[in-house]
């Protein structure tokens, strides 16, 4: 496993749009989108690292084998540029029209992102408890506030709403947590708890997955989690 840096993020990318102009990408810029933990780093001060570079782009490109050529110089795990989100439900094929320009690598590459409440929308769709979804919106909610560019529930679906067409489909919890959330405005408090809750659900499941259970799917491994706590 690798942690990404956003400086190491930017430099893999700006190596990637050499690799893909090499590969006949000179005339043929291409457009990919930063999702998740990849997006936030970029666009965000919270986070320092992410393990995971997942983005959106065109299945038919030079993209994955430039990313291939990138990763087998630099020593990268394989698949370091990840499109799998593309079969998750958290992936809407409108998040086009939501994204924003982040930076264009050497003319061929636009790199863009999924910011605000559009992030929140995604992470609240995932809504794992063992992952970084809960202290990512937190992250998200408390530095738009000190901005002074709160985000609001109404803004959240709206998202939610242009993204998914509306909340079915969303785990509970995730519902519950964000009006629980925005309706306390602690981000700072709430950032540190669920930080602690993540890390104690990931050591939980490490240990069960370790023992004896298969939970490769996402109900198996919430339920799972949540048979251990009661």
């Amino acid at each position: 496993m690798v942690n990404f840096s956003k400086d190491d993020l930017n430099f893999y990318l700006n190596e990637l749009s050499k690799e893909y102009k090499r590969l006949g990408g000179r005339t043929a810029p291409i457009d990919i989108i930063l999702v998740g933990g990849a997006a936030i780093l970029e666009e965000y001060s919270f986070r320092d690292m992410t393990t995971d570079v997942d983005a959106i782009y065109p299945a038919a490109s030079l993209i994955k084998e430039a990313a291939n050529r990138v990763g087998d110089r630099f020593n990268l795990p394989n698949g370091w540029l990840n499109s799998d989100f593309m079969r998750t439900e958290s992936y809407s094929e409108k998040l086009h029209l939501y994204s924003s320009h982040y930076r264009t690598f050497n003319q061929v590459l636009d790199v863009r992102t999924v910011t605000g409440e559009y992030l929140i929308a995604m992470k609240l769709r995932a809504g794992r408890t063992y992952k970084y979804d809960l202290s990512d919106i937190v992250g998200i909610l408390a530095e738009h506030d000190r901005a002074g560019k709160p985000i609001t529930l109404a803004m959240i679906e709206t998202a939610v709403e242009n993204l998914y067409g509306g909340w079915a489909g969303f785990p509970e919890n995730s519902i519950s947590f964000i009006q629980t959330a925005i309706s306390s405005g602690n981000y700072a408090t709430a950032y540190s708890d669920i930080q602690e809750s993540e890390r104690q659900a990931r050591e939980t499941l490490a240990e069960l997955q370790e023992a004896y259970l298969d939970t490769t799917g996402q109900e198996n491994i919430d339920g799972t989690l949540m048979a251990n706590q009661t």
